[in-house]
């Protein structure tokens, strides 16, 4: 990683006091309680008579402070997953239950500001506001709901944090694809959520950034507890979770677990 600036990510905490991972003194990461569970969760959609069954009983827990890679195939069914389990779509049947909430059983206004506080997400494409400077896209989720403190204070602490201190008034199309991705992971950072998902992270990153991407993610785990679980068809990408859980045909394959010694904190 080129840089790796500290930062106190306590400032900005939402009101609904999100989990937090202990941190150990030498900087690694220690699992606490459960804080995401995907209860027998069904997708199917209509297609004339008949019905396409995207995913079919998925069940599975992750602990806070946890990297966990969902791994598959195009159309295995993971990208579906990961937008039912942030809240951006609805189970056919199943529950998602997100640091005790269940997630799957509200109101959108309330699945809302779940969503805001609860949760950061990555996208593969970056979606960043080009006519937004780096740090304003950090601030977006800050005007959403109430959290303490300045979005501008915050937006610059994280950006910091990602090692983007030197680039707070660039917009993303004066940025390389590497740091677009590092502002997006700063802006899925700004409420503190304990959970952050990321679809594809390294899809459109070069070899060179995928990795230094990875290697922030590793860091953040270390210095701020967050739980991480990203989708990507990239063996290389998730040998560096704690666990990868393949998805096959809507179905969980295998569940393979990579960092014995996390699992075991």
């Amino acid at each position: 990683m080129e840089e790796r600036a500290q930062g106190d990510l306590g400032a900005g905490q939402s009101n609904l006091q999100p989990a937090t991972a202990a941190v150990g003194e030498q900087g690694s990461s220690v699992l606490g309680g459960t804080i995401l569970q995907v209860e027998e969760v069904t997708r199917s959609l209509p297609l004339g008579h008949e019905r396409i069954e995207i995913l079919r009983g998925i069940s599975f827990s992750v602990r806070q402070g946890e990297f966990i890679a969902i791994v598959g195939p195009s159309g295995s069914g993971k990208s579906t997953l990961l937008g039912i389990i942030a809240g951006l779509d609805n189970p056919t049947s199943g529950r998602v239950i997100i640091d005790g909430i269940d997630v799957t059983q509200m109101s959108e206004g309330r699945l809302a500001a779940v969503r805001n506080q609860k949760i950061g997400m990555v996208f593969q494409a970056f979606n960043l506001i080009p006519t937004l400077t780096a740090q304003e896209n950090v601030e977006i989720p800050l005007y959403v709901g109430k959290h303490k403190g300045s979005p501008a204070a915050r937006a610059r602490e994280l950006l910091e944090l990602v090692g983007l201190s030197h680039r707070l008034n660039h917009r993303p199309t004066q940025l390389s694809g590497g740091e677009q991705q590092r502002v997006a992971i700063a802006r899925a950072l700004a409420t503190d959520p304990p959970l952050v998902i990321a679809d594809e992270p390294t899809g459109n990153l070069d070899a060179a950034n995928g990795e230094k991407l990875l290697q922030l993610i590793a860091y953040l785990r270390q210095t701020t507890g967050k739980t991480f679980i990203i989708a990507t068809h990239d063996a290389t990408v998730a040998s560096h979770a704690d666990r990868a859980i393949r998805i096959i045909d809507g179905r969980i394959a295998s569940i393979e677990v990579l960092r014995e010694e996390a699992i075991r904190s």
